[in-house]
């Protein structure tokens, strides 16, 4: 899931929103505006139903954004490095750049998540009490139970042990450290996504055909979703346990063809020592040292008139950005990052200095090799 609009940095973590989040703000703010608050409080003026409504929408997606920063900070302080979240149509993405190393830290990791929902649908809850006693009901007193009952409604299906949700990695985490099987572990949590996605999906249609037809939608696009995320997060374990100990040196494409710094992006569109190679090239410093990426898009990208003085190493991708990782690094510990990477590449250094590049279709070449392997070998995985 892609952010449409970034904006900004909390704790150092790129927080972006992807186009869809408009719909849900949009539902629930109308919603509010023109249903729940009218409704319980009625004879107010619409404008102040409009502000009340769009307000309790914006706490609502700051609540999901604290959710998602829990997991996100926690998922640091256990070792797994994480850099982005996404708020989107059915909430947020905190994107993890690799697996949790122990039960106990997938354990933390996923539980703190409903544990903030929870705790914020407790403070939201005590100040509609504290605030209803001062001054009696009203608009925001209603608001403010509303976001206290959603919050604990959020903490609670979070908590339900199936992927993707929250409860599916703390199922995944106890039978983990049960069984001592990463794999075996991600099998139970994503089967038990399954079953409860289709579970919502004909859930939703029952509702629909019960009259409640808005309702019955939203259950089974959420169905439909889990279901999805799960057979995904299922197929990306199996190909997890395919890469077992393949080391970063099978797949990378050894001393690679590097673009000097100083040049200017014309030269570099144009030399023959380039043109048509590849789509991507590493860049390297008068001392031969690595200091980034630069690709044929993103050189295209400057304006024509200006490629003659434009140096290669301002336009392209700084080496900090980049996956990076060494020989022998485990091929299935860089997959992650290389999914989640723009370019889509690693470099491969030992030294400081550059030794081979991987690209994503270099990966998929390695799966396709043992995926071809193990079916002929009766589901037995050979190692290169």
């Amino acid at each position: 899931m892609k952010a449409t609009l970034s904006l900004g940095r909390v704790a150092g973590i790129r927080i972006g929103v992807h186009w869809s989040v408009l719909v849900i703000f949009g539902l629930i703010a109308v919603g509010l505006a023109a249903g729940r608050l009218p409704d319980a409080h009625p004879g107010r003026s619409d404008w102040l139903y409009a502000v009340a409504g769009v307000a309790t929408a914006v706490l609502f997606l700051l609540s999901l954004l604290a959710h998602e920063l829990s997991h996100a900070i926690v998922a640091r302080r256990n070792g797994v490095a994480s850099d982005e979240i996404t708020l989107w149509l059915l909430g947020g993405v905190a994107r993890l750049k690799s697996e949790a190393p122990s039960p106990g830290a997938e354990l933390r990791i996923a539980g703190v998540g409903p544990l903030v929902s929870l705790t914020l649908g407790v403070v939201f809850g005590l100040l509609a009490v504290l605030f209803g006693q001062a001054y009696g009901t009203g608009l925001w007193i209603e608001a403010l139970a509303w976001l206290a009952a959603i919050n604990i409604l959020l903490a609670l299906f979070n908590a339900l042990p199936a992927a993707p949700l929250d409860g599916g990695r703390l199922l995944r985490a106890l039978v983990w450290w049960r069984t001592g099987s990463r794999l075996r572990a991600t099998e139970v949590a994503t089967g038990a996504g399954r079953v409860l996605g289709w579970l919502l999906v004909v859930a939703g249609i029952f509702l629909v055909f019960a009259g409640a037809a808005v309702d019955g939608l939203w259950l089974m696009l959420i169905g439909w979703f889990m279901t999805a995320m799960a057979s995904a997060e299922g197929g990306q374990a199996r190909m997890r346990e395919l890469l077992g100990t393949v080391p970063v040196r099978r797949a990378m494409t050894p001393d690679p063809e590097t673009v000097p710094a100083a040049i200017t992006v014309q030269q570099f569109l144009s030399d023959p020592a380039w043109v048509y190679r590849h789509s991507a090239f590493p860049v390297t410093d008068a001392t031969g040292l690595p200091i980034g990426l630069i690709s044929v898009h993103r050189a295209g990208e400057v304006p024509a008139d200006t490629r003659h003085r434009t140096p290669v190493m301002d336009v392209m991708v700084p080496l900090g950005d980049l996956p990076t990782a060494h020989p022998e690094d485990r091929l299935v510990d860089l997959l992650p990052a290389v999914e989640a990477s723009p370019a889509r590449r690693a470099l491969v250094l030992a030294d400081d200095r550059l030794v081979g590049i991987v690209t994503q279709s270099d990966i998929n070449r390695i799966i396709s090799w043992l995926t071809t392997v193990a079916r002929a070998d009766g589901d037995r995985v050979v190692r290169p």
